[in-house]
């Protein structure tokens, strides 16, 4: 059974929130659908970038994925990518974080 699914503006509330309280101070590049919008979050280190998108896991939870790959990336790949997943979903959130070891201020299941 997959577990009850929070709306997407509330996620990124507290996402933004257990960003601040860590020193990972983040900021709405996009904003989505506040009920239902799906969610990329950009995390911008010293050696680069990495774009992480919101799937659910084969058991229902949720789960992100490296959506450029593991290595990070420059911000014109970041740009493309965010542009074709807009294309794609016009009511997708996306945020951004200061993250210098390239980890999300959230608890995050990455596959």
């Amino acid at each position: 059974m997959s577990e009850p699914r929070v709306k997407s503006g509330l996620w990124v509330q507290m996402a933004l929130q257990l960003g601040q309280a860590d020193g990972q101070y983040g900021a709405v590049l996009r904003k989505g659908d506040p009920d239902s919008g799906g969610i990329l979050v950009v995390l911008r280190g010293s050696e680069g970038m990495v774009v992480l998108s919101q799937v659910r896991a084969a058991d229902g939870a949720q789960a992100w994925m490296r959506a450029i790959g593991a290595a990070p990336v420059g911000q014109a790949a970041v740009d493309a990518y965010v542009e074709r997943a807009v294309r794609r979903d016009p009511d997708i959130w996306v945020i951004e974080f200061e993250a210098r070891d390239l980890r999300p201020p959230f608890e995050a299941r990455i596959l």
